[in-house]
């Protein structure tokens, strides 16, 4: 019961009219106090605390008049107002008998909690403590959305509500008799508030109030509760390989930190149990997913995939992180669309970063899913560790740079390297890298950086009879890079930036000749344009004298577009080894890189890289482009490579990706997505999708081929149906559209 009380009234009175006999209007101002608080779901046992804290919250009572009546009764009328805590009670009229202990309510009725659970009727006759008692012409509305209609409600022990000839829905309702797009009618329907359950008694779900399903006893979770078990929301699929299936996923709580989802897949040609399991920790998380299955594909062969990832923040900063897969065959995962991905990766890292600092040891390995590598000639394993440190010498200015790696490359074969495979070959490295920057501005505006290091690399090889077992390189190395930004403003207020780039560079490579393990594919661009070796790994080190130039060029208007673009070439004193033909790398020379990007006022992003020999004959091409409007979502790529059999393309690549939505209504949006190959004339994989969602029902249809293939997997089609009851289902965050009475 409330420790205070404060009556008030709208209009301007002597406060005695308002508060006489006192003693008689504290007793009953405290029931109506008493109203809102019992009134009022149970919170759960989650946060006792705060219920507490609202019962003994003060009561304050508005309305229009307050006085006894010559029966001895306090009476409240005219837009009657009742507040404690959260908690708001509204009411044409309240009538506290103190003999009997009841309290009648006269409607309109409104009890609001914190906007989660409104309850509305018309009359009431509860008792002080709104225990029990009875509710005519109730709703109870849950989030503001899902309603329980009926005629009478009452009122059990404080803790349950049970509804009868009750009709549930999410759906907007409309005053012109028409029934809602869906509801589900039951004799009755009992709501815990303790457990913030509904269980429904002899149900029927209705599409236009024309039955569709049955249930004698069903059970669901009010929309308040985040989590609880049960079934989630069914789907169902048709596949050229697997058929026309069904999968109906169950959720199961176990304990408010872990949930196990049970999925079990039936279809003509399959028979699958899928488990996903879920567990947050105080410092971390895991996932672990999974399916069995028994199929006409393999009929002998029982197949399955299981993967294990998750993430911990352990002592001094450092983070444990690991991803864990494995598959029966080659084929699961593309028979049952679970992931495209030829090669399956698993690792266990170890890291941690900080501001000038970074640690990291990992552990990988590889599982070839294609059917034109052997496993035994994949590197499985491999290990590798990483140290980086910046470090800001006082006494020599600038900044210094160590950088410590070690990797191990590991294969099952024993079988010896040929000049073209590394077939067996394990490789061991251990690299240090020192390097030292130091920046000037010289007379006339001109940034001046300075680098020197040295590389120090020492290998150890097995399996391999073209290489000495141990091998050893020093690689010393500096550069200086010269750059003059130059601004101005144009005549509309735009600024442009213009900035030419030179870098004198030379490295010396010093030792033994060593197999490219790790550097075999490498990337020209903007990121290790002035870098001394553009190889991504220590394998391999560019040799010699370099000198790189470029310009680089920025516009920014005032109307709030933008656009930048470089463009750049490296020179060499001698031919670089190493690097593919279609790198841009290889060679004396490199190509000439030119790349840009035009950001626009409209959330259009256009970007733009290629590579150029010096008789302007593409070697490279990639192109992207976002657009992100009110109704249309679309972003695709175009992608251009020239034939290179170092990097296992016999012929050139020509490949049109896009995956983009468009709302058609506020309603309905549909989807598309292809990737095409232009060099083929065919398309790899396209799909489309259509989607219904307004307040109470989500709608999901899609079709989706893929048509590429290999000797253990065939091309396939995927038809897919979901609909979801809003309310009920788990919430996607997307905004949905609110049909109006006046249109439906």
């Amino acid at each position: 019961m409330p420790k205070t009380v404060e009556f008030m009234t709208r209009q301007r009175r002597p406060v005695l009219l308002a508060m006489v006999p006192l003693w008689l209007g504290l007793t009953g101002a405290a029931a109506l106090a008493q109203t809102v608080a019992t009134l009022a779901p149970t919170p759960p046992a989650s946060a006792p605390a705060q219920a507490t804290e609202d019962e003994n919250a003060p009561a304050m009572l508005v309305a229009d008049r307050v006085f006894i009546s010559p029966g001895h009764k306090l009476v409240a009328e005219g837009n009657v107002e009742v507040f404690q805590g959260d908690i708001r009670l509204q009411a044409n009229r309240i009538v506290y008998d103190r003999q009997n202990g009841m309290l009648n309510l006269e409607g309109p009725i409104r009890i609001d909690q914190s906007g989660a659970i409104t309850v509305l009727a018309d009359t009431a006759e509860l008792d002080n403590g709104l225990r029990d008692g009875i509710l005519r012409g109730a709703r109870l509305v849950f989030d503001q959305q899902v309603q329980l209609a009926a005629l009478q409600m009452t009122r059990v022990e404080g803790r349950y509500s049970q509804l009868y000839k009750t009709s549930v829905t999410s759906c907007d309702v409309c005053d012109d008799g028409r029934p809602p797009l869906w509801q589900i009618r039951a004799e009755r329907i009992t709501h815990d508030e303790q457990e913030r359950q509904l269980y429904l008694e002899n149900a029927q779900l209705r599409i236009r109030d024309v039955p569709v399903f049955y249930f004698p006893a069903l059970r669901l979770p009010d929309p308040t509760l985040n989590r609880a078990s049960g079934f989630l929301i069914p789907s169902l699929s048709s596949s050229s390989n697997l058929g026309f299936g069904f999968k109906l996923p169950y959720f199961v709580t176990i304990g408010p930190h872990r949930d196990l989802t049970i999925t079990p897949y039936l279809s003509a040609d399959t028979t699958t149990l899928d488990l996903r399991y879920r567990q947050a920790f105080r410092n971390g998380q895991i996932e672990i997913s999974g399916a069995f299955s028994r199929d006409d594909i393999q009929p002998d062969d029982g197949r399955g995939y299981l993967f294990a990832s998750g993430r911990f923040d352990i002592q001094r900063g450092f983070r444990l992180s690991f991803d864990l897969r494995t598959v029966s065959d080659d084929a699961y995962l593309a028979d049952y669309d679970i992931s495209d991905t030829d090669r399956l990766r698993s690792d266990v890292t170890l890291s941690r970063a900080r501001r000038d600092q970074l640690i990291q040891i990992a552990a990988y390995n590889y599982k070839t899913l294609r059917d034109t590598e052997n496993q035994d000639f994949v590197p499985a394993t491999i290990l590798t560790g990483t140290f980086e440190q910046r470090l800001f010498p006082k006494r020599i200015g600038g900044e210094l740079r160590l950088r410590l790696n070690a990797t191990q490359f590991n294969r099952a074969s024993s079988l010896d390297a040929t000049a073209t495979e590394a077939n067996g070959r394990d490789v061991t490295r251990v690299s240090a890298d020192i390097t030292w920057l130091r920046s000037w501005i010289l007379p006339g505006g001109v940034e001046t950086t300075w680098t020197a290091g040295i590389g120090l690399d020492s290998f150890a090889l097995s399996d391999d009879a073209a290489f000495d077992n141990e091998a050893n390189r020093v690689t010393p190395k500096t550069a200086l890079t010269f750059r003059r930004p130059m601004a101005r403003q144009t005549a509309s207020g735009a600024t442009q930036i213009l900035e030419p780039i030179l870098q004198l560079g030379w490295t010396k490579v010093n030792g033994d000749d060593v197999p490219n393990e790790s550097s075999n594919i490498s990337e020209f661009d903007q990121g290790n344009l002035l870098a001394l070796s553009r190889f991504p790994e220590a394998d391999a080190r560019e040799d010699g004298r370099s000198l790189v130039y470029g310009v680089h060029f920025s516009h920014f208007d005032p109307s709030g577009w933008e656009a930048t673009g470089i463009v750049a070439q490296v020179l060499r004193s001698d031919s670089q080894d190493g690097f593919t033909s279609s790198s841009g790398l290889d060679g004396q020379n490199s190509n000439i890189l030119v790349a840009g990007q035009i950001g626009l006022r409209n959330n259009l992003t256009l970007t733009a890289r290629g590579l150029f020999d010096e008789e302007w004959s593409v070697s490279k091409a990639e192109f992207r482009g976002d657009i992100s409007r009110d109704r249309l979502t679309l972003a695709g790529s175009y992608l251009w490579l020239q034939a290179d059999a170092e990097e296992d393309r016999d012929s050139e690549t020509s490949e049109l990706w896009f995956d983009g939505s468009y709302a058609l209504t506020p309603a309905w949006e549909a989807g598309a997505s292809m990737r095409y190959d232009i060099t083929d004339g065919r398309a790899t994989r396209a799909g489309i999708g259509l989607t219904y969602r307004n307040e109470c029902v989500t709608l999901d249809l899609s079709v989706s081929r893929r048509y590429t293939s290999t000797t253990s997997v065939e091309p396939s089609t995927d038809f897919g149906f979901t609909l979801s009851l809003n309310g009920f289902s788990v919430k996607s965050g997307t905004t949905t559209s609110r049909r109006s009475c006046s249109t439906t």
